[in-house]
């Protein structure tokens, strides 16, 4: 009887190590996005995330949320500084997420300083 236990707890903790792997390190898609850099914060009550907004339209009708995990430290430091300006963000999607890595499936991995179209 305990050894169906043991056999039971141990295939049960197996899958959910590979489904953490599985939505961590397997990318659902990768891209760049490029706009005006409207918020960055670092939120929440319990577990901290950073979190983000980019406005891709003149009216900022078309927001682009994401986050930025926290060993990205370069990166978060770069997002404060470009702060509203207009920048390129390269970005993973991820199949699902963790509270503990951020609210959105989208997260930035690097930050390029852009010249806008829309200012001479």
């Amino acid at each position: 009887m305990k050894k169906i236990l043991f056999y039971g707890l141990a295939i049960i903790m197996a899958i959910i190590i590979a489904v953490y792997a599985f939505i961590y390190f397997v990318p659902y898609s990768d891209g760049i996005r490029s706009g005006e850099l409207i918020k960055i914060s670092h939120k929440g009550v319990l577990i901290k995330t950073w979190e983000g907004e980019l406005s891709q339209g003149i009216s900022g009708a078309q927001i682009f949320t994401f986050s930025v995990l926290d060993k990205d430290k370069e990166v978060i430091e770069q997002l404060k500084d470009f702060q509203g300006q207009y920048v390129k963000l390269n970005y993973i999607e991820r199949y699902a997420t963790f509270a503990w890595l951020g609210d959105t499936k989208y997260f930035i991995t690097k930050v390029e300083k852009e010249k806008s179209p829309f200012k001479n």
